[in-house]
């Protein structure tokens, strides 16, 4: 089987981030409409904190992680279906395709507020109510409840944007002492691992 390859663009790379953008733009309209209680976090909210530092340093991701409280979900899902997207639960995961034949990474992924995604985490995630509004209308994770989210999903991809936030001076060692204890030593493995021993 060969793989079929679309012409070299960087047009073609531009129009990838701008539909991530149009996206998230689109379902947070959607949840606005409703007054429903969300905070943009993931990939994107990590984009934009590193933006308010250094645009070049922004990382892209193609999904749209949206912290919702439980409770809402019927509102929130008839407010996205609303609006074009499609509902499916896959692999223990909320998460609404753009479209009939949209794909998964692609989607609106919903995290819920106040509940572990694994048994035994360090903390439960924080509530959409940490949150600020962002330029563009739509509510992101303060600073806080996003570090507090990557630290305790601390997956490859979180640590990578917990080492970028660390590096351009979004948090530093002051920080020890503002994130939940359970989460400090996380945070510390990420600063100075020397220091655990």
């Amino acid at each position: 089987m060969s793989l079929e390859l679309l012409p070299l663009s960087f047009g073609t790379a531009m129009e990838a981030i701008e539909l991530v953008r149009a996206r998230l733009l689109r379902a947070t309209a959607a949840l606005n409409a409703i007054q429903a209680n969300y905070a943009v976090a993931g990939g994107n909210a990590v984009a934009v904190w590193v933006a308010r530092v250094d645009r070049t340093a922004i990382p892209f991701t193609q999904d749209v992680d949206i912290l919702v409280r439980r409770s809402e979900f019927d509102q929130i899902r008839a407010a996205l279906e609303s609006a074009g997207f499609v509902y499916r639960h896959l692999r223990g995961i909320d998460v609404f395709l753009d479209g009939p034949n949209g794909r998964p990474r692609n989607g609106i992924h919903l995290i819920y507020a106040n509940e572990q995604v694994r048994p035994g985490e360090p903390a439960p995630n924080p509530d959409p109510s940490d949150s600020e509004r962002a330029d563009e209308d739509f509510r992101i994770l303060s600073l806080d409840a996003l570090v507090q989210i990557k630290l305790t999903a601390l997956r490859e991809k979180d640590v990578d944007h917990l080492q970028l936030m660390l590096e351009l001076g979004l948090i530093d060692r002051t920080w020890l002492d503002r994130v939940l204890p359970s989460l400090r030593d996380r945070l510390l493995q990420i600063i100075d691992p020397s220091e655990l021993g």
